[in-house]
Formats: structure tokens, sequence, C-alpha cells
């Protein structure tokens, strides 16, 4: 091929790439409060591990402990479940589904809702194979770990809500709040674009 042909294609694709609408995902902010976390997810210590980790590479700073400037990640509900979904003519489970479910809230230093009490529940289901047990337990591990890596990306998608639009969370948050009687308000959102 000719230097020219190589020339004008290098120059091509990223014009097609971006008249196609193709554009490198840029970092969403977290809520502003968030910039030091504690976390705290107890008896599940491989969930916090990888908020940890998704939250640094966010430029969050992991405290060890909690403080006056230092927002809580509480996560008070993490659990797998398994439940039967089909069952052979002789009488053998054939098939099953993995839920996962989690709660999570996030507070400033000071106590005050960043982010109220959350409810996310995932499944994935499976084949049993009652001939192969050793396979299926590595199969309901590699389960738990896809959930596990689906459900930071879910937390993740939440936290970068509240960051674009912090008005109306806190208004969520307040109202609730224990012993609050006051019927939701609703806030407009800020016009944004992204792209």
């Amino acid at each position: 091929m000719s230097r020219v042909f190589k020339a004008s294609l290098l120059l091509v694709c990223p014009l097609l790439l971006v008249a196609c609408g193709f554009h490198l995902r840029q970092s969403v902010p977290l809520p502003p409060a968030m910039k030091e976390v504690h976390i705290t997810a107890p008896g599940n210590i491989d969930l916090e591990r990888r908020l940890a980790r998704s939250l640094a590479a966010q430029g969050v700073t992991i405290e060890e402990h909690s403080g006056t400037d230092v927002a809580e990640l509480i996560v008070p509900v993490s659990a797998f479940s398994t439940d039967t979904l089909s069952v052979s003519g002789q009488a053998e489970v054939t098939e099953y589904t993995v839920r996962y479910h989690v709660e999570f809230e996030v507070h400033d230093g000071t106590g005050q809702p960043i982010i109220p009490r959350q409810r996310i529940d995932m499944s994935k289901e499976f084949s049993y194979d009652v001939t192969n047990t050793i396979g299926t337990q590595a199969q309901v591990d590699a389960i738990h770990a896809a959930l596990n890596d689906d459900m930071i990306t879910a937390i993740m998608f939440r936290l970068q809500a509240a960051g674009r639009h912090p008005g109306k969370t806190a208004a969520e948050a307040a109202n609730q709040a224990p012993g609050s009687t006051e019927a939701p308000t609703l806030v407009p959102a800020p016009a944004t674009s992204i792209h």
C-alpha cells in the first residue's frame, strides 16, 4: 500500500468514529462530600474491597476509620441465596437461581444522609449437573464473583447519579428521614449534556 493511502486511512478512521457519535467515556463525579470515605460492609469483605477499589479509581480517599470530615458508606445487608428453578422427572434439581440482595446508604461526616438507603437485587440462573458437583461449586463461585462485579457497577452508578443531582438526592433523603411527614418534594434536575 502506498504511504498516502495509509496516511489518509489514519486520518479518516478517527473522523468516522466522531461522526458516528463515539466519544470516550468521561469520569462522572461523585457527591462532593465523598472525597474521603469509610466503608462498612460487615460479613462481605469481598464487596468491601471491590467497593474500595472502585471508589479509589474515582479519586476517593478510603479511610480506615470514620470521622467528622469522612463520609460513611454503609452496606448493612449483603446476602446471597439459592432457589430451585426446575426439577427433573427423577426428582433431581436441574436448575438453580442465585439471588444477590444488597442494601446501602451514604452519610456525610455529620450523619446527614447523602444517599438514603437503596436496595438492589440481582440474580443469575445456572444448570445443575448431579454427576459434576465440583464443577457446580466452581460455577456457583463464578456466579457469586460475577454478581459482586455487577453489584459494584450498580452501586457506582447510583453514587454517580447522586453526584450529578446532589440537590435532588438531598431532598429525597430529607423526606425519607424518620419522623418526616411531608410529601416528597420533586426538585428539577439541572440541564446537563453527557457525550
